[in-house]
């Protein structure tokens, strides 16, 4: 009959080979660990009580263990990110119907998913804004990404439709809808978008073109698989970053990326 001498650190041994009896330990390892007492590993109730024992004695370990599995989780799921993203930066930056603004031929892509009635999109909008002023070196993507309600669809679907009328007056009417507090109906979408120079009853046409849900659907699609859970979220160097980050914060980012 199989026995073994526990003791230290030998208990919290005991909990991994519950399964695996029957075990061999060398002699060597045993004359380290002095003897406290002798159980029998196929007592099963012995076993469990000095497991229990253990545990009562010296709780971090379950701590430290949860830590740990906690943290090798949250590597697997950003290598897993990070691939996803990989497999799929075409899309992402360099979608031919996404708006582009900044320098099209920039060393470092920022894009952004957001919506007209978030209250966290329109909070960093002056960071971006700054952003653009003062680094030549980014191409900044529009991805329109309507989850709040009717009132955000409907600014998404103008703001689509504006960018395939005049792809030069799409970010004034972008800065205008994300700078306005309240609802968006139609009827003021429309008006703020002929304060810009759009032809009302065009955009309200070009609205309902069918490749203005197509473009918003894609978004939609896209941002759930690459894990956009809100708005805003940030695609920069090939890494997803969600919230409104700062203006440091992009900097640090975009720097990040051009070293890499």
């Amino acid at each position: 009959m199989a026995s073994m001498r526990v003791s230290g650190l030998g208990k919290c041994a005991a909990v991994l080979v519950l399964a695996a009896a029957p075990f061999w330990v060398s002699p060597a390892a045993a004359a380290d660990d002095p003897p406290e007492e002798t159980i029998n590993i196929n007592d099963r109730a012995a076993v469990e009580e000095l497991v229990r024992r253990y545990i009562l004695e010296h709780p971090e370990v379950i701590i430290e263990s949860v830590q740990r599995f906690e943290k090798r989780k949250q590597e697997a799921e950003r290598a897993h990110q990070r691939a996803i993203l990989a497999s799929l930066r075409d899309d992402i930056e360099n979608s031919p119907t996404s708006p582009v603004t900044g320098n099209p031929e920039g060393d470092v892509t920022v894009v952004e998913f957001f919506d007209y009635r978030c209250g966290y999109c329109k909070r960093v909008l002056p960071a971006i804004q700054e952003l653009l002023r003062t680094d030549g070196g980014v191409r900044y993507v529009f991805k329109e990404f309507p989850i709040l309600g009717p009132d955000s669809v409907v600014a998404a679907r103008a703001a689509v439709a504006a960018w395939k009328i005049d792809p030069e007056k799409y970010v004034a009417f972008h800065t205008d809808l994300m700078a306005s507090r309240g609802a968006l109906s139609e009827q003021r979408v429309l008006d703020m978008a002929q304060r810009i120079g759009f032809d009302p009853e065009q955009l309200l046409r070009a609205m309902e073109d069918p490749a203005v849900d197509a473009e918003l659907q894609g978004n939609i699609a896209l941002g759930g698989r690459i894990g956009v859970r809100g708005t805003p979220a940030f695609i920069i160097g090939g890494r997803l970053v969600p919230g409104a980050i700062d203006l440091e914060q992009m900097r640090r980012l975009i720097a990040a990326a051009r070293q890499s």
